[in-house]
């Protein structure tokens, strides 16, 4: 599979020949529809709660006397069916959202996004991705050189210079391959990656 190559200019100065079992792939809708779910479903915390009628504070009195009001006969205010009272089935906070994805089936949805945002021309390979020192000015402008504005760098190795230039950008995120994730991958307009990250995401999806 062929990439286009960028210079500093973000224009294509050639081609870079990419593994086709990582950036060829057909694309699998269904399974990259699972693996995105899946992935913002384990990282739900599930710390919402809820009262039963246990737990919220009523008195136990009798609202009125059983006979003789014309209303529905009634035993506390904490009744699910009051306004105020506890829930029927109430939301814990140890509830569980995660969803298990095989490794084989992650593998192969992540490369099938690559492959489909080869396709459409989003994904684009550089030499290198390199700051000389941890300000946003220069990283921003060389961007904005480039003509990115909505960009996931996946570079090989992200040092700390790169890292702190980085991260007060809003429609950049910088990571290394291994924290490459499918929503993100499928969020942001363009994806770059450099040659080193190339080869890792080859070990990692091949």
């Amino acid at each position: 599979m062929e990439l286009e190559l960028l210079n500093e200019q973000g224009q294509a100065a050639s081609k870079y020949d990419a593994p086709e079992t990582v950036f060829g792939r057909a694309y699998n809708e269904d399974l990259v529809h699972q693996i995105v779910v899946a992935f913002q479903a384990n990282a739900r915390q599930g710390t919402r709660a809820q009262k039963d009628r246990e737990q919220v504070h009523h008195s136990t009195k009798k609202p009125f006397k059983q006979k003789g009001t014309g209303r529905a006969r009634a035993g506390m205010t904490s009744s699910p069916l009051w306004r105020g009272g506890g829930r029927i089935f109430p939301n814990m906070p140890d509830e569980n959202f995660s969803q298990k994805i095989n490794k084989k089936m992650y593998r192969a949805g992540m490369a099938a996004i690559f492959s489909q945002l080869a396709r459409e021309g989003r994904l684009a390979v550089v030499d290198s991705i390199k700051v000389d020192s941890p300000k946003t000015k220069p990283l921003a402008a060389k961007f904005k050189a480039m003509n990115l504005e909505s960009v996931l760098v996946i570079a090989e190795e992200v040092d700390e210079n790169l890292y702190l230039a980085s991260r007060n950008l809003v429609n950049v995120l910088v990571v290394e391959p291994r924290y490459a994730d499918p929503v993100s991958l499928v969020h942001y307009k363009k994806v770059i990656v450099t040659k080193g990250a190339v080869d890792k995401l080859k070990e990692m999806f091949a």
